[in-house]
């Protein structure tokens, strides 16, 4: 019945004749051996037949079936399975990769088998990491992966080689099959000395790839959504973004494989090599797809940009960054110890856009700065993000002032874009008081013994000079004000602080927030006199409310100074000040969910964290 003309009787045919293959194997009923020799005939060797493309799809039915089946024997029943067909996947791996796609006038089948193969080889791969068996034919990737991306150079269709490359994406952050298992899938597997030393060929083949110039090989430019058909109306054309599937794909198969090789035994100057050399590589291969463009004096900011849309990918991105800059600082602390070697240290990771404090401060500024989204992500299984989370964490503790220096950074940059609600609230003033078109950026230092260092670093990145705006009394405690509510930008859909925690007050706390609130208003209203117009005094008053508002929810355990001085005020309202208030009402929503049992898990310890990374504030925000 396979070979029918009828399409749909032979996929009928082909679906029943893989249930029958499944129940005889759940029931340890002996396998056809006339199947059995059927498929090994047809996959001993690459033809355009239908045959292949059907004794491929019923072999993938059945190992899927044997993925999401719950019963504790599907090792055993997958191993009976995969035995007759060991060596002859490694013979038809070996035919069809060999294959010339442009001697090929129907190219339409190979583009089948190559599709219906690498769902097959993606199960085998799948079963090798989470039922631990060990055919030859599940390495079959491993062992001889150059193949794989020859079809990535061929000139063959956009949306295999995008398969292709999602592929090998999947492979090298093991998770293949993943969507598969029905039941839960473990977060840390045990440790696979023989599936390492198959990862790291990967790996290899990968940066070798790029060497050879795989990137620019790539279609990024993707095509026009159209809804109801393919064709564009007359006068609707639009130019067709790049395609970001590709971009995440790429940007990961470089960074994880870098990750690979470098834990691995590189050296400290290996890794910083071949992390120039890569790294040099995918940012060059980025810049043009990126609107708008990448700043120069930041390069970090790409891996925020290329994965905004995808948080899986964006968290696996994040903590891989963060891997390869712990591996490449213990090497480098055993090597080298001179302070100028360290700055230069540091500027190579800013470099190579790796530096993981500039990775996590652009993740909080794309999500406002928003605690809901934290804790989201900290209960959803979807995403690596407690891992990574935790890991950055124990990480800040230990560089804070490098951390510290870099919110400095931050600040003097959305300073002189007009980002920073500092120069914002400063323009605001200045314009609508002197009539001035241009305002000058705000820079005011905290004090900290680490801001020299930032002085000479914010200035190299930047021409213009830095200009210190002297305010007054009443603006310098309106931004005080403005400081206790960082600004937010997203709304989560779970109202975390409706519980009843929230609502009790201590009587000392009501007096301050009371008396820090009519300092505001009074501040306020100041400022509206000076401007003068109705409507900014209506817009004035309004702010003034929503932030009174926001100022009176500031009840968590978590607890921050807030000395008013003109020294404070930028640090207080700057990244680093909206960072740890961002973690102050993480961890009251935790503490709160904890107390009513609602947690998913025990965060004792991420609580202690996140405590110890409040001590660390108010201590280095304390005069010395």
């Amino acid at each position: 019945m396979f070979q029918t003309s009828d399409k749909l009787l032979s996929h009928m045919a082909a679906k029943c004749l893989a249930l029958l293959l499944y129940f005889q194997l759940k029931e340890k009923i002996t396998l056809s051996n006339s199947w059995i020799s059927f498929c090994q005939k047809n996959l001993s060797e690459y033809s355009e037949s239908d045959k292949v493309v059907y004794c491929l799809w019923m072999l993938t039915f059945v190992i899927k079936e044997i993925f999401k089946d719950t019963c504790s024997q599907k090792t055993e029943i997958l191993k009976q399975f995969l035995t007759p067909f060991d060596t002859i996947f490694e013979v038809f791996y070996n035919s069809l990769f060999s294959q010339h796609f442009e001697n090929h006038q129907d190219t339409s089948k190979l583009i089948n088998s190559l599709i219906c193969f690498l769902e097959l080889l993606e199960l085998l791969i799948a079963s090798r990491i989470h039922l631990k068996l060990h055919f030859t034919c599940q390495r079959i990737l491993f062992l001889k992966p150059s193949c794989v991306f020859d079809v990535i150079t061929w000139p063959i269709q956009a949306f295999v080689k995008r398969k292709f490359i999602i592929f090998i994406k999947k492979c090298l952050l093991c998770k293949v099959g993943e969507d598969l298992s029905r039941g839960s899938v473990p977060t840390f597997m045990a440790p696979d000395h023989p599936l390492d030393v198959d990862l790291l060929a990967l790996a290899d083949a990968v940066l070798q790839a790029v060497d050879l110039g795989l990137l620019r090989t790539l279609s990024v430019y993707g095509k026009p959504s159209c809804f109801g058909g393919d064709e564009v109306q007359p006068g609707c054309e639009c130019v067709p973004g790049p395609d970001h599937v590709i971009l995440r794909a790429a940007s990961l198969l470089i960074i994880r494989s870098l990750e690979i090789k470098f834990q691995n035994g590189a050296s400290a100057n290996e890794m910083k090599v071949d992390l120039q050399r890569f790294m040099s590589e995918l940012l060059t291969f980025l810049k043009p797809h990126l609107q708008p463009s990448l700043q120069s004096h930041n390069l970090c900011e790409w891996l925020s940009r290329v994965f905004i849309e995808q948080d899986d990918d964006m968290l696996e991105a994040a903590k891989t960054a963060m891997g390869i800059y712990l591996k490449l600082t213990r090497e480098c602390e055993a090597t080298e110890s001179l302070t100028q070697e360290k700055e230069m240290w540091n500027h190579h990771t800013h470099e190579n856009g790796y530096n993981p404090h500039c990775i996590f401060l652009f993740l909080l500024k794309n999500i406002g700065f928003d605690s809901t989204v934290l804790l989201d992500f900290l209960i959803s299984s979807e995403t690596c993000f407690l891992e990574y989370f935790v890991r950055y964490l124990k990480l800040l503790q230990k560089d804070w002032d490098n951390f510290f220096t870099i919110c400095k950074y931050f600040d003097i940059t959305e300073s002189k874009d007009n980002i920073n609600i500092c120069c914002c609230i400063s323009s605001l003033v200045q314009d609508r008081s002197s009539n001035q078109t241009e305002p000058s950026p705000l820079a005011v230092l905290g004090n900290h013994r680490d801001a020299h260092a930032w002085v000479s670093w914010a200035s190299e990145a930047s021409s213009e000079p830095l200009n210190h705006v002297v305010m007054s009394e009443e603006a310098q405690a309106t931004l005080q004000a403005n400081s206790l509510s960082p600004p937010r930008t997203s709304q989560s859909l779970v109202d975390y602080e409706t519980s009843d925690d929230s609502e009790e007050e201590s009587t000392g706390q009501r007096l301050a927030n009371s008396r820090l609130i009519s300092l505001h208003q009074e501040a306020m209203k100041k400022i509206q006199d000076t401007v003068g117009t109705s409507r900014d005094k209506k817009e004035l008053s309004l702010e003034s409310q929503s932030r009174s508002l926001v100022s009176k929810e500031s009840n968590t355990p978590f607890s921050v100074d807030c000395d008013i001085g003109p020294n404070n005020i930028a640090s207080k309202v700057g990244i680093s000040h909206r960072t740890v208030k961002c973690f102050e009402e993480l961890q009251g929503a935790i503490y709160r969910l904890q107390k009513k049992n609602l947690f998913p898990y025990n965060p004792t310890a991420l609580l202690k964290l996140l405590k110890h990374i409040e001590t660390i504030y108010n201590r280095s925000m304390t005069p010395l």
